[in-house]
């Protein structure tokens, strides 16, 4: 997978993704991580990224023009806004247009008078055939149709994430699917807020939940921890994603490790039966326990969507008296 992250302060990743598991992912080729400066694309001495708002108000916004550049420099392709043919689904202009290659053939000519024509002639195929594909952002395929066997097959195009309070609130479930991409350009916004065009780039608008942070690097950091974790060979335990807190739809339960007793404090015996059994019926009930205690809520959607068994129903009954 590769990651890249847009922002006005790049170093701020040294750290996070110089470090465990992150560095690990990095050296094992699964995850390669780049973190672009965004007032590389600012054109004026003072390397300005933000403005005042119209309308007045408190704080700066974030410029759209050098946004805009960047993420077109970085994925090498040119955005417009959403098209008709979209209705409404504000990626897919986006996934459309990532088909279509800017061409600046005049360079490459070498005085071949027939260069351009022939370039701006393949320009004009693969924006028809972009166009031609609008359709397929209506099914639950995201991407435009394969073409046939023997010709080339189109690189899945990037998807590009913003952090924001308007944001579908991002959960376990959330960071599978972002785990199956193969490429995310985090978008990450800083004081005020961002110009609202920007959003006409994004695929995905993440909130973490319902408070203020500094920083959209902050926020994406958490995003880009809990999505790398969930790709094979990331973690030292391959059934490590799956066997712990919200994956299952109920919170993990409580681990222990030597000494078996430390100030009067012991693991409870069942973790040193050796009964394998007996250790993952404990294990059930206390995840049951937990969350019906801490997060009830998670154990009304467990039950719900019929998870629970007669022996979990048994358990919690006798919870209650």
């Amino acid at each position: 997978m590769l990651i890249e992250t847009l922002s006005t302060f790049p170093h701020m990743y040294d750290s996070v993704m110089g470090e465990s598991m992150m560095k690990r992912a990095q050296k094992k080729g699964i995850l390669e991580f780049r973190a672009h400066d965004l007032r590389d694309w600012t054109h004026d001495r003072h390397r300005t990224t933000d403005d005042d708002p119209y309308g007045g108000g408190a704080g700066l916004v974030m410029k759209c023009e050098p946004i805009f550049e960047a993420v077109e420099d970085i994925l090498g392709r040119e955005f417009s806004a959403t098209t008709e043919e979209c209705k409404g689904d504000a990626g897919c202009s986006n996934r459309a247009s990532s088909a279509v290659t800017t061409f600046t053939a005049e360079a490459e000519c070498g005085g071949d008078t027939g260069c351009p024509d022939r370039a701006s002639s393949a320009a004009n195929e693969t924006a028809q055939w972009a166009v031609s594909q609008s359709e397929d952002c209506l099914s639950e395929s995201r991407y435009p149709v394969a073409p046939p066997p023997g010709e080339p097959q189109p690189t899945p195009p990037a998807k590009i994430v913003f952090l924001a309070p308007q944001g579908r609130t991002f959960d376990d479930a959330y960071a599978t699917e972002l785990a199956g991409e193969g490429h995310l350009l985090f978008v990450c916004g800083h004081y005020e807020g961002i110009d609202e065009r920007v959003y006409s780039l994004a695929d995905h608008v993440i909130s973490l939940g319902d408070y203020v942070l500094t920083s959209g690097e902050l926020a994406s950091m958490v995003v880009i921890d809990a999505v790398v974790r969930k790709l094979p060979g990331v973690l030292g335990a391959a059934d490590g994603p799956v066997d712990e807190s919200f994956t299952s739809g109920l919170l993990e339960y409580p681990q222990y490790t030597r000494p078996a007793n430390f100030r009067g404090m012991e693991v409870p015996p069942v973790l040193l039966s050796g009964n394998h059994g007996a250790v993952a019926q404990w294990r059930r009930e206390q995840s049951l326990a937990r969350t019906a205690a801490s997060r009830p809520d998670l154990l009304e959607a467990f039950e719900a969507a019929g998870h629970l068994t007669k022996a979990d129903r048994t358990f919690l009954a006798s919870l209650g008296e």
